[in-house]
């Protein structure tokens, strides 16, 4: 092991599961202000990773990109989250009328040129991971609310099954164009469905697994795809054997196992989280930040882990925060 590795190679050696100088971290948020625009959202990506170095960058998107590509119109005020204003599914026979996405206009090929701007910005040395919803969750988007979509896909399934082809065959096209443009891989995102909070592990299997699968077993060969699986009594060990390189989840969270839990689980894979994301990361005090950290570099050594937030972290959180923790993954493994 180099006493000082570069970010790739401190990435590359946490995902085989080797020693590393000190565990890769890297955290992630909205810039809603900039992210309406390629430019604006390259630019706040890019300012922020120059910001706090970070060992690899989750790229958070357009926050409705993925909807807004059939037809959900959002406004946005300020740096604030979009408002949803008007749903392109009203009533069941609308999903009939979904067809495959273009990468050639509009709101994707917006994110493309935004990842070609990323990748040119960071050059070869840290790598990127472009966020991608799994195909149930961005069809749920497309319906006035999750409830109406459930709904829907209960009592008619034939028709959301057809959307959920149209978005999966979407999606493919736009995540091999996000790999073309540089992204080392996907964070694969499963936001409010992977939860028994939702419905059972058994539906999930039936009624989304099968997308997921068929989206991420298209793609070439990546080097970096994350699962990232949402919300507390999470579904993560269902998911243990998806096919990607990482998992991360909100290891804090109600019902959730512990990052060491995880890691344990993973089956030699590595684990990304252990930070919180939510009012606990605004409001606690640096110092209390940067004891956890500590405590956790210590606790879980040098393999097979990254450190990183359950999910995207309010722009509100105090910019100290953020600076503390940076610091203390420095640190940490000085006490070892």
């Amino acid at each position: 092991m180099k006493s000082q590795m570069t970010h790739q190679e401190r990435v590359k050696a946490a995902l085989a599961g080797q020693e590393v100088d000190r565990p890769p971290i890297s955290m992630w948020r909205h810039f809603y202000a900039g992210e309406t625009s390629a430019e604006g959202l390259a630019e706040a990506m890019l300012s922020f990773q120059r910001r706090f170095d970070w060992d690899f960058m989750k790229v958070n998107p357009r926050a409705s990109y993925h909807a807004e590509a059939w037809g959900l119109k959002v406004r946005y005020d300020g740096d604030r989250p979009p408002v949803a204003v008007e749903h392109p599914v009203k009533v069941p026979e609308d999903w009939l009328k979904l067809e495959t996405a273009s990468l050639d206009k509009g709101v994707l090929k917006e994110q493309l040129r935004a990842l070609e701007l990323i990748a040119r910005g960071l050059g070869e040395e840290v790598p990127f991971l472009m966020t991608v919803f799994t195909p149930l969750s961005i069809a749920s988007r497309l319906a006035s609310s999750e409830e109406v979509f459930l709904r829907h896909l209960r009592e008619h399934p034939e028709n959301v099954r057809y959307a959920l082809e149209v978005v999966t065959e979407s999606f493919i096209g736009f995540s091999k164009a996000c790999l073309e443009r540089g992204a080392s891989g996907l964070f694969f995102a499963t936001t409010s469905w992977a939860t028994t909070q939702r419905w059972t592990a058994g539906e999930y299997a039936q009624l989304a697994r099968p997308y997921d699968l068929k989206l991420l077993g298209a793609l070439p060969p990546a080097r970096f795809h994350i699962l990232h699986v949402c919300r507390d009594q999470n579904m993560l060990a269902s998911l243990r054997d998806y096919p990607v390189q990482a998992f991360n989840w909100d290891a804090r969270g109600a019902g959730n196992v512990s990052l060491a839990e995880g890691k344990a689980m993973a089956g030699g894979r590595a684990v990304v989280g252990g930070l919180p994301h939510g009012e606990r990361l605004a409001k606690a005090t640096p110092q209390e930040l940067a004891g956890e950290v500590r405590g956790m570099v210590i606790a879980l050594g040098r393999k097979g882990w990254m450190l990183g937030t359950g999910c995207t972290f309010p722009p509100e959180t105090p910019e100290v925060n953020v600076e503390a923790i940076r610091k203390a993954v420095e640190e940490g493994l000085k006490q070892t």
